[in-house]
């Protein structure tokens, strides 16, 4: 158990959990730049002033999760109240920027070319996070979820206002005042891509922004989902240049049941393009 410092680059969708009702895995950097992932972390029932951004550093008191999760990387937080915001590195998209950042994507790490070999790795429990440069995108591709969610989220919904019924009046936990369960996309969005073992592969794309995306799009489309789903597509492919950065995670649960690739995309590292804008992905 330690106080450690991350650079924070991943976030992912808040998705439903039967024990936390709501969880989002955070993944990024320590100091000397190798990879640690923080999970579970109850993002949206933190206070405002508790709540980080991509690509801030946090410091925080983190312990191995061994006994629920033997990736190589993977820590849970203990004690949320050790939980420090730090600096912001400057999100704006231009060449300074990225040139930072690409010295973070490249210390103490290695970049990867062949999809092969980082699923040989995962395999062997060497790793769980990596970046991936691909040497081709094929396409962005979007496709309607099967809908098999809706027993779980009644048992979150169950818990979540089981707790709610025990909050008194010197309860500090001010979420549970104005709380709702994020909303769930309706469509899984997906990057086909090559690598340097010739395979082409699609794999989904799972962070943060690619759903908020997709409720700012679905908002500014007057509910179109179509016109929604491509407006993401375009964003996305502008970021396919020869430059672009996959962020690669496992899931625990496709990694343990040895899955033939149990690698999902966690973010995406693009310099900036032109027609580039930034978006509001807060909720």
């Amino acid at each position: 158990m330690a106080l450690t410092k991350v650079l924070v680059i991943v976030k992912t969708y808040p998705t439903l959990s039967t024990k936390h009702i709501e969880t989002v895995c955070t993944a990024g950097f320590r100091e000397d730049g190798t990879w640690i992932r923080i999970f579970p972390v109850p993002f949206r029932m933190l206070e405002e002033y508790e709540r980080y951004t991509k690509w801030q550093w946090i410091e925080v008191n983190l312990e191995q999760n061994l006994t629920h999760d033997d990736r190589p990387e993977s820590f849970r937080i203990v004690g949320k109240d050790t939980l420090k915001l730090l600096d912001k590195l400057d999100r704006n998209p231009n060449k300074a920027n990225w040139d930072l950042r690409r010295e973070w994507m490249t210390k103490n790490k290695r970049i990867y070319t062949n999809m092969t070999e980082l699923i040989d790795l995962a395999k062997s429990n060497e790793l769980s996070l990596a970046i991936l440069k691909p040497s081709e995108i094929v396409d962005f591709v979007y496709e309607p979820k099967e809908d098999n969610t809706f027993e779980k989220r009644k048992l979150v919904e169950s818990k979540l206002k089981a707790e709610i019924m025990q909050t008194d009046i010197f309860d500090e936990n001010t979420w549970k005042e104005n709380f709702k369960l994020a909303e769930q996309i309706p469509f899984k969005f997906s990057y086909r891509f090559k690598t340097d073992d010739g395979q082409e592969r699609k794999l989904m794309v799972e962070d943060w922004e690619v759903n908020m995306l997709y409720r700012n799009c679905i908002k500014s489309c007057f509910g179109n989902e179509r016109k929604a789903c491509e407006q993401v597509r375009a964003k996305y492919m502008g970021m396919a240049c020869k430059d672009i950065h996959l962020i690669m995670g496992t899931t625990f649960k496709w990694q343990r049941m040895g899955s033939p690739n149990p690698f999902v995309i966690i973010g995406v590292l693009a310099p900036p393009f032109k027609g580039d804008t930034q978006l509001s992905f807060d909720f």
